[in-house]
């Protein structure tokens, strides 16, 4: 499946059908927090962030998550990715360790996904 950089929107059942023909009930994706856009559909999270480092978007924006299709509110949204490690960034874990991100993030996933 072909990696997608959504920038307007994405409907719920968009999401269902990328994660049926991919991980069942999950989709990757890879949130940039300065343009507040997220890449989705690649098989491992360094793919969506390799295009959209490609596209312009800054390291230090881009966060990987899963998003849990069937799950609502906390569930939806699980923040773990090896592309997270960023000791650099004072982030030592997969998890993204920064509430105030972390809040970005959703905000940014709730606007993106109708």
């Amino acid at each position: 499946m072909a990696i997608k950089i959504v920038n307007d929107s994405i409907s719920k059942n968009e999401l269902r059908k990328i994660a049926e023909n991919q991980f069942g009930e999950l989709v990757k994706a890879v949130i940039d927090i300065e343009k507040e856009i997220m890449a989705i559909g690649g098989d491992l999270h360094a793919d969506e962030e390799k295009l959209l480092l490609e596209e312009g978007s800054k390291q230090e924006n881009l966060w990987g998550v899963n998003l849990h299709i069937n799950k609502s509110d906390n569930g939806f949204v699980e923040f773990d990715s090896m592309i997270n490690v960023r000791p650099s960034q004072n982030n030592r874990s997969r998890s993204v360790e920064n509430l105030e991100i972390q809040i970005k993030i959703r905000d940014i996933i709730n606007k993106l996904i109708l």
